[in-house]
């Protein structure tokens, strides 16, 4: 083979831990001079692509007849390989090679702007954005700044504002404070753009320049008019089910038997369609034509009607699998541009015009579906926006950023998706989702949930505060070992390493800081969105520390009043995580049967008279006499 042109290592991986780094050394001769250091392969819950470009290295240009690689430099950690090779890059890897150099400048530039456009201080200020049917109405307060060539601009949410103002509409301001009204649609060639999804701002105008007066302003949240009159839900129960599907063997009586309150379902963007052809229903955003599968959205139809059924509050979980998923020239419209290969998912596109208009498509296309006053096809509640974006780069990945970088992407994609379900909806809202990994991680790519949750505020507060929640994944600190309550990685500080269900108190306590609320005023909605223990095997002392980790999670839970619902990951075993048995029913099959696991049982008995008697099993395993014990009552800083 020509090695010259095979420079790529790949392989897929499986490490629940991740590792800190991976060593290659080129042979015949092994020695550190002939080595390269490559990022270790970071925690991942499901079968990943980690890749390496060798030619890095000076020493790949030299004769090399063997390649060794030296995996982290711990012991005691386990990965799990397949489809180890070298090979050439792809295409899209050639792109990102030839733009690495320049990108990273460019990523630099971006996030020193962004930190002065978040700490600056500005002499104008928007304070209200009301959306009505046909017109925007913007209210100002231009202070003391004196008027001449003071504009009203706004620019759609994808547009850059911190390095040249460019305004797409503006208007002079004729008094320091009051509103100013706008039309909502901009007519564009084949399409009307919504000024829903528009940032307002005051500017000034020098020659073909502009001088930014004040932050740029979303729609406020609360001031969107012609929303449906929906019932606020009453679930029976915090319980619930992630991953949730009707059409999953045995998923629908189970719900009924756990008496469940609460479920995630995955909404996968690939619904969409590139044009008309057999099985597509056509449907209509800002005038243009789109297209969805009309199987997979029945297929939706029946799992909210199942839920509608049964009160059982639904969070839709928003994917976007990368380009190769979506058929058509769709991936390349709905993937993030620098969305890197080893991704699974990808951040939502909102670099360009397109990107917008396409991905509002499809969350208008479904919050109007599933926010109707008659409950046609059921409902969605609420909009989990991608999947753990403090560990983006596995799970919604946007290539490598600073943080305020990808948070600016992100918090773009959470208000397109929380002003659209409004626009239907009053009482929707968008959840960021986030890992148990709070202040400290092994993969250098990820961010910290804590990290993400300060950022988030601050953009969010920059912007107008909006309503979002919070969907935490607290699983335990190794997702093989269900006895929670012996971490280690844990304490009972802001700066805990981990949230697991032994410090889950931290998690209740941050919601409650002034900083952190919703203007100020409001606790932020918290719902534990995807997480469970995992029974390492199927033997009796295995399935016991499975059940009394649920049972000491919920004991936990039940008197933090800032937790609203816990969906159960995963409903039934899966064989392609891993090795873990996180189900409450065994692996389905001749072997297992899908059989219930005691955790099912226990699960069961939650929020029911029964209960206490269900739970007391668990003190004896936990070693503890009264629940007290486990509960955490001081003060958390």
């Amino acid at each position: 083979p020509d090695f010259s042109r095979q420079f790529i290592l790949s392989f897929q991986y499986f490490c629940e831990s991740g590792l800190d780094s991976l060593q290659v050394f080129f042979g015949p001769e092994i020695s550190e001079k002939r080595s390269l250091h490559g990022p270790g392969p970071g925690a991942s819950e499901g079968w990943t692509e980690y890749t390496l470009d060798l030619s890095t290295s000076p020493q790949w240009r030299e004769p090399v007849t063997l390649l060794r690689l030296d995996f982290g430099r711990h012991a005691g950690k386990t990965i799990r390989l397949r489809d180890l090779k070298l090979r050439s890059p792809s295409a899209r890897e050639l792109q990102i090679i030839a733009r690495r150099e320049a990108k990273v400048e460019a990523e630099k530039r971006l996030d020193a702007r962004l930190e002065t456009y978040l700490t600056a201080t500005y002499p104008c200020r928007v304070t209200r954005v009301a959306v009505g049917a046909d017109e925007v109405r913007v209210q100002v307060d231009a202070g003391d700044t004196p008027l001449t060539d003071v504009h009203l601009c706004s620019v759609p949410l994808y547009v850059d504002i911190t390095e040249q103002v460019q305004p797409t509409f503006s208007v002079p301001l004729r008094s320091a404070t009051g509103v100013v009204r706008a039309p909502r649609f901009a007519p564009r060639e084949g399409y009307r753009h919504d000024r829903l999804l528009s940032k307002w701002f005051l500017a000034r105008k020098h020659g073909d320049t502009w001088e930014l007066l004040s932050r740029a302003r979303y729609t406020d949240d609360d001031a969107i008019e012609g929303s449906r009159n929906l019932p606020v839900p009453k679930p029976r129960s915090r319980k619930g089910l992630g991953g949730f599907g009707v059409d999953r063997h045995d998923h629908g009586s189970d719900a009924d038997a756990l008496g469940i309150g609460y479920v995630t379902v995955n909404m996968v963007l690939t619904f969409m369609q590139p044009g008309p052809g057999k099985g597509t229903m056509p449907f209509q955003y800002g005038g243009k034509t789109y297209y969805a599968s009309r199987g997979a959205i029945e297929r939706y139809d029946r799992t909210m009607r199942f839920c509608a059924d049964r009160g059982i509050v639904v969070s839709a979980i928003i994917l976007i699998p990368k380009a190769g998923g979506f058929g058509g020239n769709l991936g390349r419209i709905f993937m993030h541009p620098d969305c890197d290969p080893k991704g699974i998912f990808s951040m939502a596109n909102l670099t360009c015009e397109e990107g917008l208009e396409t991905y509002a498509a499809a969350l208008d296309f479904l919050a109007e579906r599933y926010s109707r006053e008659d409950g046609e096809f059921g409902r969605i509640h609420h909009w989990i926006v991608h999947n753990e974006v403090d560990a983006g780069w596995v799970w919604t990945n946007a290539g490598e950023k600073p943080l305020r970088n990808y948070m600016d992407l992100y918090h773009n994609s959470m208000r397109v998706a929380h002003l659209i379900a409004r626009c239907y909806d009053a009482n929707a809202k968008a959840f960021v989702s986030l890992t148990h990994q709070w202040t400290w991680s092994f993969d250098p790519h990820f961010y910290g949930s804590r990290a993400v949750l300060e950022t988030l505020a601050a953009f969010s507060a920059a912007g107008g505060d909006f309503d979002w929640g919070i969907a935490f994944h607290p699983y335990p600190e190794s997702l093989y070992n269900p006895r929670c309550w012996e971490d280690k990685k844990v304490n009972f500080t802001f700066g805990t390493p981990l949230i697991t269900f032994k410090n889950i108190e931290v998690l209740g306590a941050w919601v409650d800081l002034p900083r952190m609320r919703y203007r100020g005023r409001r606790r932020r909605t918290v719902h534990l969105s995807e997480q469970g223990p995992n029974s390492p095997d199927y033997s009796e002392a295995s399935l016991r520390d499975q059940a009394a980790c649920m049972a000491y999670a919920w004991k936990k839970l039940e008197v933090i009043d800032a937790i609203k619902a816990f969906q159960y990951h995963n409903w039934i075993d899966n064989r392609h995580e891993g090795g873990l048995r996180l189900g409450l029913r065994k692996f389905p099959g001749k072997e297992f049967h899908a059989e219930r696991k005691p955790i099912w049982f226990v699960y069961q008995k939650l929020d029911t008279p029964e209960e206490d008697q269900a739970c007391e099993f668990a003190k004896k395993v936990i070693g503890i006499k009264d629940w007290n014990e486990v509960r955490f009552t001081g003060t958390i800083q």
